[in-house]
């Protein structure tokens, strides 16, 4: 989870990979119409997020059984609740940014991406930081990317050998 340039999907996809688990792009369950609202530079809504939210869920339980690593802004607390109620035990890695990295980054993706640089000021102010939250590894997402999937496989590992 994180804003929108944390390196959630680079992070997941290799996590993925490293574990054998099933990787699921959040981003590829957004609706034409939110995708649209992005391109136009316009910040999706709670009720925008509503059904992508409930689509993620269902992959979640769909794939839970076999592994999953799903990249997912899950920027606020409700959006995070949402999810664990499908899965009970769902943990998050926080991929956390500054803003300016978050604006290279999505700038440096180009116009290919749906997503604008234009829209990080929207997804730093609806984060809600989940400080404190059970089932959570903060990671800085300007580490390097050997040593995040070093960090999350060894917590993931534990997390996996405790009950949850």
């Amino acid at each position: 989870m994180g804003v929108s340039g944390s390196g959630k999907s680079t992070v997941a996809q290799a996590l993925a990979q490293t574990l054998g688990w099933c990787f699921v792009e959040g981003d590829a369950f957004h609706s034409a119409d939110n995708h649209a609202k992005m391109q136009a530079g316009i910040p999706l809504t709670d009720g925008d997020r509503a059904s992508w939210l409930d689509a993620l869920g269902g992959q979640l339980t769909l794939h839970a059984r076999q592994g999953v690593l799903l990249s997912c802004s899950a920027l606020k607390l409700s959006y995070r609740d949402q999810l664990r109620r499908r899965v009970p035990g769902l943990r998050f890695i926080w991929l956390d940014v500054g803003r300016d990295l978050a604006q290279a980054r999505v700038a440096g993706r180009g116009a290919a991406h749906f997503f604008p640089a234009t829209l990080i000021d929207s997804q730093f102010q609806a984060l809600e930081p989940p400080l404190g939250e059970p089932g959570l590894l903060r990671v800085a997402g300007d580490a390097a990317l050997a040593d995040i999937l070093e960090t999350a496989t060894r917590w993931l590992h534990a997390r996996n050998h405790e009950s949850i």
